[in-house]
């Protein structure tokens, strides 16, 4: 029998039956508790019609219900699908049909917001939902079938026999901005997401003694660590809510008082804490390792952190969706001497994976301080992007490099130099107009699509602004058809209907007309210096 990413929960809960497994505020599972409960999620989504293959929405706000769910589907043989439980009912509605999501995993106080998939076209007809309901699934279809969480409970609570799975089959799709204005979505199996989870168990040694944090939301592939490898250790899982970020002294007082060993989050997080958290006055000494990764970390403030919780080892994972983490670098102390103001480097590859650098001519890049585009290979690399092999076939390609036989290789578009010591890269920049805020991959493109659709906008151009704290800032500039046919606030709150929050402009700008080159393209530095 294959050996897939739901054993790891089984084998936990053989070995640590009774030991807590997760904690969401004043709630917890112990391992045998996860484990049958997600057997019983498994045999209603197979009475479902879910089979080997098929992809199953989770559409829930973090909470306990949201790793039941995951191993819930992959015990079923599915493909799990996260859909941010805060984005505009039309873009999950555009996933749902993009790779025929028929069945959703919910919980009651999203059916109201769920309604609107059915008015912006999907191909649903059953859903499962993970809390009790006395009533109020009337609001859904005729036509859809809903299964309460009382019936799920009646089904049992043993593994379904062998559905079929194997390891190179799917285990998750994560969909990522797109350049064309629609999300894409990056199919990862389970071998490849094993290459990470092995990596990860072995070079930071977590154990069943840890006490490690969920931050990241599902759709975010930072989540993936969280959960796998975490539950894979038969250690404790703290899921964080969602708004705890909000408040950065509340995320404080969680590290301090769940006495959390593992964190990982994104550095405009721990920028957030390191200014507003009052690390001081808090107990963070159970902190033994702190991850980062997502965009790049202010070195004012990883030096702050580092002061603040001078015990623990930090590690900056760098790494795209497509390739989950594929380098990593151990923060050293002088990487934190005063006067330095360049970002540490994004290290080295991971074990049983190769980067590389290609010049433009097609090359290897070999020489310290020459740049090139960085490219990954090995099991790492994602399978590629559902049912878009046009757009696949532009970053998963032929390895060229690779003489003697035909391999893929990920080229992830951001630019890098080697190291002065010959190992480690050095990020530069990105190779087109993707960029990172508060972690998120966001593509400039998808958001000028967007503001584009708005009837009363010319012209559109986004740009990003380098910002200490989260990042990246999204400013736009828009020309109206008609000066007194549009405004600001107009576009804005279109926006929010299009795309998720984090892809809303926070500041817009009316011009004339937007600057162009001589070619007749837009001339985004001379925008960026307005």
């Amino acid at each position: 029998m294959a050996y897939l990413i739901q054993h790891l929960l089984t084998e936990s809960a053989a070995q640590f039956p009774h030991k807590e497994a997760l904690r969401f505020e004043n709630k917890s599972l112990s391992y045998s508790e996860l484990d049958s409960l997600t057997n019983q999620i498994a045999h209603a989504l197979h009475a479902a019609g879910v089979q080997r293959g098929d992809r199953v929405g989770i559409y829930v706000n973090k909470s306990l219900a949201s790793i039941l769910a995951i191993f819930g589907i992959l015990k079923a043989g599915g493909v799990y699908v996260p859909l941010d439980p805060n984005a505009p009912a039309k873009r999950l509605a555009y996933i749902t049909r993009n790779c025929d999501i028929r069945v959703v995993i919910t919980a009651s106080a999203k059916l109201p917001t769920l309604t609107e998939f059915f008015e912006n076209g999907t191909p649903l007809t059953s859903v499962l939902l993970t809390d009790e309901l006395a009533d109020g699934a009337n609001v859904l279809p005729a036509s859809v079938q809903c299964l309460f969480w009382q019936d799920i409970l009646n089904y049992e609570n043993q593994a379904l026999s062998d559905v079929g799975t194997i390891e190179t089959d799917l285990a998750y799709i994560l969909y990522t901005s797109g350049s064309t204005g629609d999300p894409k979505g990056v199919m990862i199996a389970h071998r490849t997401i094993f290459t990470f989870i092995h990596w990860c168990s072995d070079t930071f040694k977590i154990n069943a003694s840890d006490r490690a944090t969920s931050h990241a939301p599902l759709h975010f592939d930072l989540s993936t660590f969280d959960i796998f490898v975490t539950l894979k250790a038969g250690a404790t899982l703290v899921l964080l809510p969602e708004k705890a970020s909000v408040f950065p002294i509340n995320l404080v007082k969680i590290l301090q008082n769940e006495r959390i060993t593992v964190t990982y989050m994104v550095p405009s997080i721990f920028s957030l804490m390191v200014n507003y958290g009052k690390l001081a006055q808090h107990d963070l000494s159970n902190l033994r390792l702190i991850l980062f990764a997502g965009e790049v970390f202010p070195i004012k403030y990883l030096r702050q952190l580092v002061q603040a919780v001078p015990q623990a080892e930090y590690y900056n994972l760098y790494g795209p969706t497509e390739t989950n983490v594929c380098t990593y670098y151990k923060v050293l102390p002088s990487d934190l001497e005063e006067g330095r103001t360049e970002p540490v480097p994004i290290g080295m590859a991971c074990e049983n994976m190769e980067v590389f650098a290609v010049d433009e001519n097609g090359q290897r890049v070999t020489e310290p301080g020459q740049e090139g585009e960085l490219w990954a290979r090995g099991s790492c690399v994602a399978q590629g992007y559902w049912g878009d092999p046009e757009k696949t076939a532009k970053v998963f390609v032929h390895n060229h490099l690779q003489p003697y036989y035909a391999e893929t290789a990920y080229r992830t578009g951001d630019l890098v130099v080697l190291a002065e010591d010959r190992k480690n890269w050095i990020f530069v920049g990105r190779r087109d107009h993707m960029i990172k805020s508060r972690g998120y991959r966001i593509e400039l493109g998808e958001v000028e699509a967007a503001i584009y659709g708005h009837g009363s906008v010319k012209e559109a151009a986004v740009i990003a602004i380098p910002d200490d704290l989260i990042g990246s800032r999204l400013k736009a500039f828009v020309v109206f058809h008609d000066a007194n046919a549009g405004s600001v606030n107009d576009v804005k709150a279109y926006c929010a209907q299009k795309l998720p929050s984090y892809m809303v402009p926070e500041n817009i700008e009316v011009l004339e007309d937007l600057p162009k080159t001589s070619t007749g393209k837009i001339n985004r530095p001379m925008l960026a210096k307005m």
